[in-house]
């Protein structure tokens, strides 16, 4: 069958992810190849001191996302979908949305991008002798406990984003292990919230006056493959607006970014890898067994599979990059030039590959919010530079590309130097490896491993939540999960390995110290701007 027949015969798979950013639909056939796209731009917002979306928002921009892709089919194919053989719904990783017995929400939704459950996460890590980082939705409800917040004692449901939208979409209250991962702590043998812990964590909210649970508020855990509830005519009317769009349609569990991440690199299997590079930035090692010690620098979590994966995670990735990109961008219209950002930003990088391995002494901290790595609360974006510094454009892009990975180099080093942990391969994905090579190099020498970039790259965790919807609906007779992908999904793809060039790896090396020496700079200038 063609595209158009398949489409029209609803074997298709439709994978839905909320960036931080944008929000982005890829229909794609049981094989993996994308066969229409669809997108809305969103962002953000600090309100209050607290890093929100209306949810609102969630919900116009699901429509249009849809919308986008709705018309990118018809005016390639000629046809209006009307059914899939499978929806998945992706989503930013860790946050609290807190809703009451009638769905009515409580408190705004708070963001990974939250550092404001300093004392919940070290008291939840204290109790669970298990790293519970700031982001994760049991320190948010927990902080929410310890500020004597009104709202909590009406808590029925506590959701990651993800979850709440395939909640709106099937009405069930249903996650994927990878995003429940983000929640609370999960056993890989049982493959859910880890009972021991669940325990502790109820007798905590019994004691702090709670009538409810862990497991009465928080979404049931499901596994790649699983069939997680089918789209009510409520969720196909949210998300299409011309009514065309039937119920019925099998949705796999939600997930979040760094499963689809995963997923969308074929780093589900033990010694694999892959870094994400966004808004945020991530590493992921899926590993072959437990790190020796507790390391407040490392996530815990979990494949869409269940197996335990370490997560060097970094609040902060390329929003600093892209503000400089502007900056550029600004200063040729100022000149009269027109440039292409594509044009620009190629440039720019592969420019920053002409300068000195060490930046030439240039230092910078892209940190718009507060880094858990660094454990630094707060954000406060700066560039420094020695009297005696090499200021050059290319050494300039240079820093900035490095600083992007900073943070997330601290937690690769535990785990690489001082865990001895195995990577067999290691994946880069996003927008940020859209120019050639160029960022496939500065990560190749900040993990002193080769890096591999696959040509669907660029399509990051909408692919992947939609190859996941794939596997739920044709995949599993392969297999595993990673049987499906090898076999069906990345035999034919192509990529390019970069091996790390020892002067790359020595001058990164030497950033790093500059870096952690320099965050007592950026503590300063936390301390010092406070307008």
């Amino acid at each position: 069958m063609g595209a158009k027949e398949l489409i029209t015969a609803g074997k298709t798979a439709l994978g839905i992810e909320f960036g931080s950013t944008r929000i982005k639909a890829i229909l794609i056939d049981y094989d993996g190849h994308v066969l229409a796209s669809g997108v809305h731009d969103w962002e953000n917002r600090l309100i209050n001191g607290i890093w929100t979306y209306d949810l609102a928002d969630v919900e116009a921009g699901l429509k249009s996302c849809y919308s986008s892709l709705r018309r990118d089919v018809e005016a390639k194919y000629g046809v209006t979908p009307e059914t899939f053989g499978a929806i998945g719904v992706s989503a930013m990783m860790h946050g609290y949305i807190a809703l009451d017995k009638d769905d009515k929400q409580l408190a705004p939704f708070q963001t990974w991008r939250n550092t404001n459950t300093t004392k919940a996460a070290d008291a939840l890590t204290e109790l669970f002798e298990f790293n519970i980082p700031l982001r994760w939705s049991s320190a948010h409800l927990y902080q929410r406990i310890l500020d004597g917040e009104e709202h909590v004692k009406d808590v029925a449901s506590v959701f990651t984003l993800a979850a709440y939208v395939h909640y709106k979409l099937t009405g069930q209250k249903v996650i994927g292990i990878g995003d429940a991962a983000g929640m609370f702590p999960i056993d890989s043998e049982t493959l859910d919230y880890d009972a021991g812990m669940a325990a502790k964590f109820d007798a905590l909210l019994k004691d702090s006056g709670c009538s409810f649970g862990l497991r009465d508020v928080f979404p049931k855990v499901l596994v790649a493959g699983d069939n997680a509830g089918t789209l009510t005519p409520e969720g196909a009317a949210l998300m299409d607006e011309t009514g065309r769009l039937k119920a019925g349609i099998p949705m796999c569990p939600p997930e979040g970014d760094a499963g689809t991440g995963m997923t969308a690199t074929n780093s589900v299997a033990p010694r694999t890898g892959n870094l994400s590079a966004g808004t945020s930035t991530f590493a992921m090692v899926v590993l072959e067994r437990k790190l020796s010690k507790l390391h407040r620098e490392i996530d815990m979590v979990t494949t869409p599979s269940g197996f335990p994966c370490a997560m060097s995670h970094a609040n902060n990735g390329t929003s600093d990059l892209n503000a400089w990109v502007n900056l550029f961008s600004e200063f040729c219209g100022l000149m009269g030039i027109k440039a292409d950002m594509g044009e620009l930003y190629g440039k720019l990088y592969t420019h920053a590959l002409t300068g000195d391995p060490d930046c030439g002494r240039l230092l910078a901290y892209g940190y718009y919010s507060g880094e858990n790595i660094t454990f630094i609360n707060e954000g406060r974006p700066l560039f420094a530079r020695m009297p005696s510094s090499k200021f050059t454009l290319a050494n300039f892009m240079r820093v900035n590309l490095y600083t992007s990975l900073g943070a997330v180099k601290l937690g690769m080093d535990i785990l690489l130097k001082d865990e001895g942990v195995k990577l067999d391969v290691m994946m880069g994905h996003g927008g940020l490896f859209k120019t050639p090579l160029v960022m496939q190099k500065v990560l190749a020498a900040a993990v002193n491993s080769p890096v591999t970039v696959m040509s669907t790259a660029s399509e990051g965790g909408a692919w992947g939540i939609a190859l996941l919807a794939a596997y739920m609906a044709d995949g599993k007779s392969s297999g595993k999960l990673e049987d499906y992908l090898n076999a069906r999904v990345f035999t034919g793809l192509t990529g390019e390995a970069v091996n790390p060039d020892p002067e790359d790896v020595k001058g990164f090396e030497t950033f790093t110290r500059r870096y952690v020496a320099g965050l007592d700079v950026e503590k300063s200038a936390i301390e010092a701007m406070k307008w």
